[in-house]
């Protein structure tokens, strides 16, 4: 069993991850943590850097866990949706887990379009995480 979780440095991707590993640990899965950007100019080398440390600081914090996992950086030009949906399938993933940001009243007209498109093309199940509030 594979959970994908879809990971960028914030307060929303920390929560996902948070959510994603409580996931793995109840279900005795897999943990496939998704980086995706675009790459090239589009990425600047300090966020380069600072993504690739993050990275493996969450390595480090998943194998200290004992959560069994695979971290992906993707780089391919695509949308993040379309790197998270396409790791889950490839995988099996049974469960996705990405982090929303809380909006005004008139951007809960729509949600994000990477979330929306998870949401809208994922064969399996997707659980959407909030951070908490900040105090």
């Amino acid at each position: 069993m594979d959970i994908v979780a879809g990971f960028i440095r914030s307060a929303e991707g920390r929560a996902a991850l948070d959510r994603s590993i409580d996931e793995a640990r109840l279900r005795g899965a897999r943990l496939v943590i998704v980086h995706s950007s675009k790459g090239g100019s589009h990425e600047s080398e300090e966020e380069l850097i600072a993504n690739r440390e993050e990275l493996g600081r969450i390595s480090e914090e998943l194998t200290v866990a004992g959560v069994e996992h695979e971290i992906r950086e993707m780089a391919r030009g695509r949308t993040p949706a379309e790197d998270v949906v396409s790791v889950a399938n490839e995988t099996g993933a049974d469960l996705i887990v990405i982090g929303l940001r809380r909006r005004s009243p008139v951007g809960k007209l729509v949600l994000g379009s990477n979330a929306q498109d998870i949401l809208l093309q994922a064969d399996c199940a997707v659980l959407a995480v909030k951070p908490k509030p900040m105090a």
